[in-house]
């Protein structure tokens, strides 16, 4: 919970923010304009822009540890992680430069504590004291993202967006609200690029929110959104292409606001529309009827950490038999349809079948809780169009319809008209 009267705040800055070194500067005029008005700063940095692939790709290069020795991920995570050592770096120097005292902490300065899955851990803990007492002084603390530390002290990284969850977290520990500089102004309706007439939202609820990040919005990461609702952490989207003007004052701050569903007074019906096609239909045909064969499917697949989301169970041609359809991300496809065939007569099915031409088409809004009609209204605009759907799934905010890939602009338009969202 933000600290009442607080001047502190945490500033994040993504990959494209931290490009070049022109970029670099822009970043630090911005932080500089917030240091003028008294404000206590801790900033979090992404690695420049591409720097993250290339450094995978290197460890690619390096080849897995030899038959009788543990995985290497935990050198892997000390390669990847130097990125955002790099930015820190080099932010703290171009703040230096313009007179400001700043400084970089390592993840396992502060520290930033993670439990042991590497590549892929999560925060157990962020002690806010000795980086409080830092920005308190005056000193602008420069923070890389997406790493951590292991109790043990070794070197671990959060996965991919990771730096989003990182800021949340070291604002949730210094009781700070959580400004994140990227590359788009807010958070908009849907994707501008598919819908030029996409308007942008001021405020969003933390559930809106975290349901358009994991529907396909790119704009925040998920685990970063969950945790700053479970921390009550307000964040803003910002555009990092922003200069102050001459007297070193920033635009009047716009952007959308992250926060809880009671500080939006006119709650809509629907908030935005999100299109994913990151996702991959997995049908099995002629499975056992019996009434635990899809337990043991969605077990195995469980313990294969593989997420399941539409799921659609119909009768077979064959008596005694239905089939079973559910979506899982493309990804995992391929390893889901290998664990499933490898299994098949335990499982007890005919056939598999994969499609991943397919798209899946959400709509959001946490107005659909009180409003009647939302579904009617979806599938009157996509029937309009011509387009079928395939699965459906639902929230107490959202209905998803998964479809054919190639009609996913034209029902993203369709609904975003249909909910009147071009006209907010």
């Amino acid at each position: 919970m933000t600290r009442p009267g607080t001047t502190r705040l945490v500033m994040k800055f993504g990959g494209t923010s931290m490009g070049d070194l022109e970029r670099i500067r822009r970043a630090a005029r911005i932080i500089a304009a917030e240091a003028a008005k008294g404000k206590q700063i801790a900033v979090v940095v992404s690695a420049m822009a591409g720097k993250t692939n290339e450094l995978v790709a290197w460890t690619d290069g390096a080849g897995p540890a030899a038959a009788g020795l543990p995985l290497s991920d935990d050198e892997y995570d000390v390669v990847v992680a130097s990125g955002e050592q790099v930015t820190s770096g080099l932010l703290a120097l171009t703040l230096r430069n313009m007179g400001l005292d700043a400084r970089s902490w390592m993840g396992w300065q502060i520290p930033i504590i993670t439990d042991d899955a590497h590549a892929r851990a999560r925060i157990e803990d962020v002690p806010g004291d000795v980086l409080g007492a830092a920005i308190d002084a005056g000193q602008i603390a420069i923070v890389p993202g997406f790493q951590g530390v292991t109790r043990d002290g070794r070197i671990t990284t959060l996965g991919r967006g990771g730096s989003d969850t990182s800021a949340v977290a070291v604002a949730a520990a210094l009781g700070a609200p959580c400004d994140i500089y990227t590359d788009v102004d807010g958070v908009y309706t849907t994707d501008p690029r598919i819908e030029s007439r996409a308007r942008r939202l001021s405020k969003v609820s933390y559930e809106e929110m975290l349901e358009m990040a994991s529907l396909g919005a790119k704009v925040l990461q998920t685990r970063s959104v969950e945790l700053a609702m479970a921390k009550q952490v307000p964040v803003r989207v910002l555009s990092s292409f922003i200069e102050p003007d001459e007297n070193g004052n920033l635009p009047e701050a716009s952007g959308t606001l992250i926060c809880d569903e009671d500080e939006i007074v006119e709650k809509r019906i629907v908030s935005g529309v999100t299109m994913s096609r990151d996702e991959a239909r997995i049908t099995l045909l002629g499975l056992s009827d019996r009434t635990d064969a899809p337990a043991d499917v969605f077990t195995r697949l469980a313990e294969a950490n593989v997420n399941v989301d539409m799921i659609v169970q119909s009768q077979a041609r064959t008596e005694g038999a239905v089939n079973l359809t559910f979506t899982t991300g493309r990804r995992d496809a391929q390893r889901t349809a290998e664990m499933m065939t490898a299994a098949k007569a335990e499982i007890g099915f005919e056939e598999l079948r994969i499609d991943d031409d397919v798209a899946k088409i959400s709509v959001i809004g946490v107005g659909m809780r009180s409003h009647a009609g939302v579904a009617q209204t979806m599938f009157r605009a996509l029937a309009d169009k011509g387009v079928k759907f395939q699965a459906i799934s639902t929230s107490e905010i959202k209905i998803s319809v998964l479809i054919e890939d190639a009609y996913a602009e034209l029902a993203v338009r369709a609904l975003h008209s249909a909910y009147g969202l071009d006209a907010l």
